[in-house]
Protein backbone atom coordinates (compact mmCIF):
# COMPACT_ATOMS: atom_id res chain seq x y z
CA UNK A 1 0.00 0.00 0.00
CA UNK A 2 1.44 3.70 -0.79
CA UNK A 3 0.29 7.17 -0.48
CA UNK A 4 0.30 9.54 -3.12
CA UNK A 5 0.78 13.47 -3.02
CA UNK A 6 0.97 16.34 -5.35
CA UNK A 7 2.33 20.16 -5.10
CA UNK A 8 1.25 22.40 -7.75
CA UNK A 9 3.30 25.15 -8.61
CA UNK A 10 2.20 27.99 -11.46
CA UNK A 11 4.99 28.12 -13.31
CA UNK A 12 4.08 31.71 -14.94
CA UNK A 13 3.69 33.27 -11.33
CA UNK A 14 7.19 31.52 -9.80
CA UNK A 15 4.88 30.53 -7.01
CA UNK A 16 2.50 27.95 -5.48
CA UNK A 17 -0.78 27.25 -6.64
CA UNK A 18 -3.32 27.45 -3.83
CA UNK A 19 -6.94 26.77 -3.71
CA UNK A 20 -6.66 24.40 -6.76
CA UNK A 21 -8.93 21.33 -6.86
CA UNK A 22 -7.38 18.17 -7.32
CA UNK A 23 -9.13 14.47 -7.21
CA UNK A 24 -7.63 10.92 -7.67
CA UNK A 25 -9.20 8.50 -9.48
CA UNK A 26 -8.40 4.91 -9.83
CA UNK A 27 -9.50 3.00 -12.88
CA UNK A 28 -10.18 -0.72 -13.63
CA UNK A 29 -10.65 -1.42 -16.94
CA UNK A 30 -13.79 1.12 -18.28
CA UNK A 31 -14.59 1.62 -14.67
CA UNK A 32 -13.72 4.60 -13.22
CA UNK A 33 -13.79 5.55 -9.68
CA UNK A 34 -13.17 8.56 -7.56
CA UNK A 35 -11.20 7.83 -4.46
CA UNK A 36 -10.86 11.71 -3.15
CA UNK A 37 -10.97 14.77 -3.61
CA UNK A 38 -9.22 18.30 -2.12
CA UNK A 39 -7.81 21.31 -2.56
CA UNK A 40 -4.39 22.67 -2.49
CA UNK A 41 -3.27 24.66 0.62
CA UNK A 42 -1.76 27.65 0.71
CA UNK A 43 1.54 26.59 -0.39
CA UNK A 44 0.12 24.60 -3.69
CA UNK A 45 0.43 21.29 -1.38
CA UNK A 46 -2.83 18.60 -1.64
CA UNK A 47 -1.31 16.21 1.65
CA UNK A 48 -4.56 14.67 2.21
CA UNK A 49 -5.04 13.44 -1.16
CA UNK A 50 -4.86 9.55 0.12
CA UNK A 51 -6.10 9.79 3.51
CA UNK A 52 -5.72 6.06 3.23
CA UNK A 53 -2.64 4.11 0.99
CA UNK A 54 -4.23 2.78 -1.89
CA UNK A 55 -3.00 -0.65 -3.81
CA UNK A 56 -1.26 -1.30 -6.69
CA UNK A 57 -3.33 -0.60 -10.07
CA UNK A 58 -3.86 2.65 -12.66
CA UNK A 59 -4.88 5.67 -11.01
CA UNK A 60 -5.14 9.46 -12.04
CA UNK A 61 -4.57 12.38 -10.78
CA UNK A 62 -6.74 15.51 -11.82
CA UNK A 63 -6.68 19.71 -11.19
CA UNK A 64 -9.23 21.71 -12.32
CA UNK A 65 -6.79 24.31 -13.08
CA UNK A 66 -9.19 26.22 -15.91
CA UNK A 67 -10.61 27.30 -12.26
CA UNK A 68 -7.59 28.12 -11.03
CA UNK A 69 -6.26 30.57 -13.93
CA UNK A 70 -10.58 31.86 -13.98
CA UNK A 71 -10.15 32.58 -10.71
CA UNK A 72 -7.07 34.73 -11.12
CA UNK A 73 -8.06 36.73 -14.36
CA UNK A 74 -6.13 34.82 -16.98
CA UNK A 75 -7.21 32.26 -19.49
CA UNK A 76 -5.67 28.82 -20.41
CA UNK A 77 -5.49 26.34 -22.88
CA UNK A 78 -6.66 23.15 -20.65
CA UNK A 79 -9.37 22.88 -18.35
CA UNK A 80 -8.46 19.47 -16.31
CA UNK A 81 -4.32 18.66 -15.94
CA UNK A 82 -4.55 14.97 -16.01
CA UNK A 83 -1.86 12.66 -14.33
CA UNK A 84 -2.22 9.20 -15.79
CA UNK A 85 -0.17 6.86 -13.75
CA UNK A 86 0.44 3.19 -12.87
CA UNK A 87 1.09 2.77 -9.27
CA UNK A 88 3.26 -0.13 -7.35
CA UNK A 89 1.71 -0.53 -4.06
CA UNK A 90 4.81 -1.63 -2.87
CA UNK A 91 6.66 1.36 -2.55
CA UNK A 92 6.33 3.96 0.28
CA UNK A 93 5.33 7.22 -1.71
CA UNK A 94 4.47 8.59 -4.89
CA UNK A 95 4.93 12.17 -4.74
CA UNK A 96 3.62 13.50 -8.52
CA UNK A 97 3.95 17.80 -8.47
CA UNK A 98 2.74 19.59 -11.32
CA UNK A 99 3.76 22.48 -12.99
CA UNK A 100 1.26 24.60 -14.90
CA UNK A 101 1.03 27.82 -17.17
CA UNK A 102 -1.93 28.92 -18.90
CA UNK A 103 -0.79 27.18 -21.78
CA UNK A 104 1.21 24.29 -20.72
CA UNK A 105 1.47 21.58 -17.63
CA UNK A 106 3.92 18.95 -16.86
CA UNK A 107 5.21 16.38 -14.23
CA UNK A 108 7.67 14.44 -12.77
CA UNK A 109 7.85 11.77 -9.93
CA UNK A 110 9.49 14.00 -6.93
CA UNK A 111 10.70 12.57 -3.50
Amino acid sequence: MTRITTHILDTSLGQPAADVRVWLESLDGQKITRISETQTDADGRAAKLTPEPVASGHYRLCADIGAYFKATGRETLYHTAIVDVMIDGEQDHYHLPLLISPYSYSTYRGS
